[in-house]
């Protein structure tokens, strides 16, 4: 009986001793986040769809915006209209997969966003984290999260100098016509 208990404990210590780790900085999720990344920055459209699940949900500083992976894309590409360069910065990348309560499994990304605005050459630096849950290697849900504020208000900036610079248009004189004989005259 004491050799069943023992025998009992030892598999139960074996076992328990055998379970994978929940948080690592390597794994092939993680490579496949950087490789999403290196699509965005090369603006590589089509090879950035291959690593999200058709029915992927993304969602943009919000939590009930959702975009489709197709509507990403477009999202991407309005954005970059206002800037000559963006990307995120090479340095300072930080990557982390983790294995929740729920058996999820999520990498997390941050990283520094650095565009330059076609108008004025101003650079804008943003702090930017993204999060990804993944299924059979695909990316099935996304939550990104950042301060657009600087951007925003340097657009609306943009914006308002057109606005004064352009010219306003000539506004012909109005002529007070108090008699029907008056119009003659004037024409």
């Amino acid at each position: 009986m004491k050799k069943l208990v023992l025998l009992c404990c030892l598999i139960f210590t074996l076992n328990s001793c055998n379970k994978e780790p929940r948080y690592t900085q390597d794994s092939e999720e993680i490579e496949i986040v950087k490789a999403a990344i290196n699509d965005y920055d090369y603006q590589e459209w089509d090879k950035l769809l291959t690593h999200y699940a058709d029915t992927a949900k993304i969602f943009y500083n919000s939590r009930s915006n959702v975009l489709s992976p197709i509507a990403l894309l477009d999202f991407h590409k309005n954005n970059d209209s206002s800037f000559s360069t963006r990307a995120f910065e090479d340095e300072n990348r930080e990557y982390e997969m983790v294995e929740d309560n729920n058996g999820k499994t999520w990498v997390n990304f941050w990283g520094l966003w650095k565009g330059n605005l076609t108008a004025n050459n101003k650079q804008i630096v943003i702090p930017v984290h993204i999060t990804y849950q993944f299924i059979d290697n695909k990316i099935v849900t996304e939550y990104g999260y950042w301060n657009s504020a600087e951007l925003q208000l340097e657009l609306q900036k943009i914006e308002a100098n057109k606005t004064l610079s352009e010219p306003e248009e000539d506004i012909e004189d109005i002529v007070e016509i108090e008699d029907i004989e008056d119009i003659e005259e004037v024409e």
